[in-house]
């Protein structure tokens, strides 16, 4: 045995390929290092296992290790799934030289390695991380000892040498020409152009590979999504009744007493309260003051879980006054046994109150009687989202009614346009001798302003008749009972205008168009505010409201609606979306007293649904359902969850954002009912965090298998998006007005819906400028054309005769195709039919999720983040500025160099016939009327086959030196030599 040991940790693997013929996989990782093979224990059917188990190889030199390689490999255990089938299917390779493995004592990180294939066509994906080391043999014998001296063979319990803290600190930007290096926990999958200047953070932000998360403590986060299989639809008699309305949740069984109202009772004044009572459960109606006849009405609904049914009995107290309670004000009482309750579920009808006499303290027949009903339901009951509930026991006041649960619609939203053609007659005054007057025209409708530019002043008209021809665009919401302001101004002096006109038109008295045909156009007079004058200045308008255009207020990637505005546009539905907002489980918690106040707000389309408040609870149960039309398939729901922070008193709080998730309806197959617990992820200063998980039951119902078929073929966005289109700053901006609209709406609701709570479910800050997110999308692009360039890398393999047999057969393949070219579109599409029904049985069959490596959220550096969540403009001290604009500039500097180059080879293209070089030119004419009287003399069948057999040539007979066709082609102008 040698005086060390390798060590290798096998940390977590993600993404692997599903093998098992049901979606899923039971991988296992065999190592092999120096003819010596460990294995860890498999885990079953998990797509992203985490092992963190730790093989031991003997070390027989350790200076032979330059010279040596670990072989990594990741099977699936058909063993594992039960069926009696043994074998192990191949999941993926890793061969990592042995040079570099950290000696004993010295620093050793966790790596990132992407699965590489067995074989050409084997279908491979994935990551797997591994932290590899050496250690002493005295340690390792010390380490076994401690831990018992026992354990497998193939697994060791060794300590792996500690890792260093890194200090923060602001690296400055690296010089012109220097890469600035990314973590040692995970390298870019290629060399990128993209500079940055990076916020180091302390080594308890990367313990390992963030793709597989880390949390308090050091231990693993998992980011992945999990299938739950809940008891959805009541059990027993509940389910037969209730399963084609409420078959999503969980059905909670609750206790409900309503008090109606009471008459002739003996009170010393004219108020009288209710108190419902179960065991040490309170609950207290309003003060009800009677109206000259003696009845006191309060119609309320009080709703206790079973969870807090601590009682056999439950009693209902009439008391005197509205004031605090105190032992003289007793009136009567009124007492149930559970035992005796019915139960109700829906669709069975409301049970009726009935009135019942009360009784006294010791039992005696009291004046007064009360009505009430009381019954056993679930949270399918029409009383639920009205009822008081026991677990909110702890909430007063105008707290009470922000914890209930309620669905709202947001308004409907509408494109204005105004457009200012000419304007006669202006008083324009001369301030200034010799002053060219610039006059603009200007729209306000609320707080949106939009400004014309300068009007154009034709050498035939007066500066007094200033024309524009120019569309000013805005955002308005039913009901109409605002106005459109049109000013006429003239920029006197910086900073300064003067208002030469105005005009004041009311929303409701605007024409309503539905196609892109113009509205009459019509000259208002404007109004100078100075009284009467002799001067008839006016105004020519054109002004519409627009409802052929889909009215943008969420993120094109992920919107919920693409309908016009206009009902007379939309088309019939396509399907029904049934969401069941089960529960939650593992919040973070957001505020000091330890617990969560956590309520679930869904977004589709124009309706918005919120559930409950649960209380003090960081694992809360809400099982509510709701449902949605579907319009079009390809859309996104979006469900978040907040802490309610408007519960206590005082000014209220903003309601906290837990996290949210967004699921695709077109990933979902019809009428099957998904159930899986979705990660809540959130991005912080510190890293990508998981704030708990959010339970779900989603089914998409369609009616109409045809429909759904043909909205696949129809445009993507109505009409008037394409016969007239807007703008993309004009989208940008209008999109931005849309949200602060029904932000505004909302937030006048009871209970309001928070402006943070809307802005964050309609990403309203998604537009600003995101280091990480550039990354993201650099990597996206990348990922795109990895399909080209694995097809260069295997026609390239090909042309170098590394496998003889595969160049012969494309060879053989290629010539086929030129002498029969009308095989080619059908064995194209022929292999693409195949390839898709092969994949077919390797199809998703979850829900897509937040992906943090596909976020780059787990290699963004603190830097960076804190950019993100700076506020615009810019809240930080002048040299984070400083050090964020030379970032940037870096940044511009590589994309301006890749822009350059693209302008460079596209004027080389254009130099050929251009005789800005005469002699290449020549040389290219010449060129040209060789190849025209070659191709007109030799077949193209003769000539494709020859280009392919000179192409596919083997190494011997090619040259390494550039073909002269390229070097001629470098060697053209290009407009370069003429910049500054």
């Amino acid at each position: 045995m040698g005086k060390e040991k390798l060590v290798v940790e096998v940390v977590a693997a993600r993404n692997l390929m599903p093998k098992d013929g049901q979606g899923s996989s039971s991988p296992y990782v065999e190592v092999e290092f120096e003819h010596q093979r460990r294995r860890t224990r498999p885990k079953h059917k998990n797509l992203n296992p985490v092992w963190n188990e730790h093989l031991l190889f003997d070390v027989s030199d350790p200076d032979d290790l330059p010279y040596r390689a670990i072989d990594v490999s990741v099977y699936n255990d058909r063993g594992a799934e039960g069926r009696g089938v043994g074998g192990r299917n191949f999941l993926g390779k890793v061969r990592i030289p042995a040079a570099g493995v950290p000696a004993p004592g010295e620093e050793a990180l966790p790596q990132l390695f992407p699965l590489e294939r067995r074989s050409l066509f084997s279908h491979i994906r994935g990551e797997i991380s591994l932290k590899i080391y050496r250690t002493a043999i005295d340690s390792e014998r010390a380490l076994t000892k401690a831990d018992g001296g026992g354990g497998n063979k193939q697994q060791h319990a060794v300590a792996p040498p500690t890792t260093k803290q890194i200090p923060s600190a602001v690296v400055t930007p690296p010089p012109p020409g220097k890469q600035t290096p990314l973590p040692a926990r995970q390298q870019d999958p290629a060399p990128t152009d993209v500079k940055s200047v990076v916020l180091a953070a302390p080594e308890e932000a990367y313990p390992m590979p963030a793709s597989f998360g880390c949390g308090r403590g050091g231990r693993t986060q998992d980011f992945t999504l999990k299938e739950t299989r809940p008891l959805l639809g009541g059990d027993g008699a509940d389910r037969d009744k209730a399963s084609s309305t409420y078959d999503l949740v969980e059905h909670m069984q609750y206790l409900y007493v309503r008090v109606v109202r009471a008459r002739d009772l003996q009170t010393g004044g004219c108020e009288a309260h209710a108190e419902v009572k179960l065991g040490n459960y309170r609950g207290v109606t309003r003060s009800s003051t009677t109206a000259g006849a003696p009845l006191w009405h309060w119609d309320q609904v009080f709703a206790f879980s079973k969870d807090s049914i601590h009682s056999s009995v439950v009693e209902v107290i009439v008391r005197d006054g509205g004031g605090p309670t105190t032992k003289d004000d007793f009136i009567g009482r009124l007492s149930f046994d559970l035992g005796e309750l019915p139960r109700r579920v829906p669709p069975d009808s409301t049970l009726a109150p009935q009135w019942y006499r009360m009784e006294g303290k010791a039992g005696e027949r009291a004046k007064g009687e009360l009505m009430v009903s009381v019954w056993f339901g679930t949270q399918a009951d029409e009383a639920f989202a009205e009822a008081w509930h026991s677990l909110a026991a702890g909430v007063h006041g105008d707290g009470l009614g922000s914890i209930k649960s309620k669905v709202y619609v947001a308004p409907k939203l509408w494109y204005l346009r105004v457009s200012v053609v000419e304007a006669q007659d202006l008083v324009v005054p001369c301030t200034v001798p010799g002053r060219f007057p610039e006059i603009f025209a200007k729209g306000q409708v609320g707080r949106q302003v939009v400004r014309t530019r300068f009007a154009a002043l034709l050498p035939n008209r007066a500066p007094s008749n200033p024309t524009w021809n120019e569309d000013l665009m805005f955002v308005v919401a039913e009901p109409f009972d605002d106005l459109v302001l049109v000013s006429v101004e003239d920029r006197v002096s910086p900073g300064r205008d003067e208002v030469l006109g105005r005009v004041a038109v009311p929303l409701s008295a605007i024409e309503r168009r539905l196609d892109d045909k113009p509205v009459a156009s019509r000259w208002i007079a404007l109004d100078r505010g100075q009284g009467s004058s002799r001067f008839g200045s006016r105004v020519h308008l054109r002004l519409s409201l627009d409802g052929g255009y889909h009215v943008l207020d969420e993120a094109a990637a992920h919107s919920s609606d693409l309908r016009p505005t206009a009902r007379q546009l939309w088309i019939p539905r396509v399907g029904i979306l049934e969401l069941g907002i089960l529960g939650a489980s593992g919040l973070a918690l957001s505020k000091a007293s330890g617990t969560a106040d956590a309520f679930c707000v869904a977004k589709y389309g124009p309706k918005w649904v919120r559930t409950r408040t649960v209380v003090d609870s960081v694992c809360p149960q809400w099982n509510e359902q709701y449902t949605w039309e579907v319009f079009d398939p390809c859309t996104t729901i979006t469900i978040g969850v907040f802490d309610n922070g408007r519960l206590g008193c005082g000014t209220p709080r903003v309601d906290a954002r837990i996290g949210k998730v967004r699921i695709r309806l077109s990933t979902l197959e019809t009428d099957r009912v998904y159930t899986h617990a979705h990660p809540l992820l959130v991005l912080h200063l510190s890293g990508v965090r998981k704030a708990g998980e959010l339970h779900l039951a989603v089914r998409f119902s369609c009616a109409d298998a045809a429909s759904m078929l043909h909205a696949y073929a129809r445009p993507l966005l109505p009409k008037m998006h394409y016969v007239d289109p807007l703008l993309v700053g004009q989208v940008e901006r209008l999109r931005f007005q849309a949200v602060e609209t029904v932000a505004a709406r909302l937030g006048r609701a009871e209970p309001p819906l928070g402006r943070e709570v809307v802005e964050y479910m309609l990403d309203h800050g998604s537009h600003l400028w995101s280091m990480r997110r550039s990354k993201a999308n650099f990597f996206r692009l990348v990922s795109v054309l990895s399909g080209l360039v694995a097809v260069g890398r295997s026609i390239e393999l090909l042309r170098s005769w590394r496998r003889p047999v595969h160049s012969v057969i494309f060879i053989i393949a290629y010539l086929l195709f030129i002498l029969l070219p009308e095989l080619i579109l059908p064995t194209s599409f022929l292999t693409m039919a195949v390839i898709g029904l092969w994949r077919y049985r390797l199809r998703p069959r979850h829900p897509p999720h937040i992906d943090t490596r596909l976020s780059y959220a787990d290699a963004a550096y603190v830097d960076e983040l804190d950019e993100e969540f700076d506020t615009f403009p810019t809240s930080r001290g002048p040299e984070v500025v400083r050090m964020r604009y030379d970032r940037l500039r870096s940044v511009g500097g590589r994309v301006q160099t890749v822009v350059g180059d693209m302008a460079t080879q596209g004027e080389r293209v254009q130099a050929l016939l251009s005789w800005r070089d005469p002699r290449a030119t020549f040389l290219f004419l010449m060129f040209c009327l060789m190849a025209a009287v070659l191709f007109y003399a030799v077949p193209m069948k003769v000539l494709a086959g020859a280009w392919g057999l000179y192409v596919l040539r083997p190494p011997s007979f090619r040259n390494r030196l550039p073909s002269p066709l390229m070097s001629f082609f470098r060697r053209l102008p290009t407009k370069a030599d003429s910049l500054l």
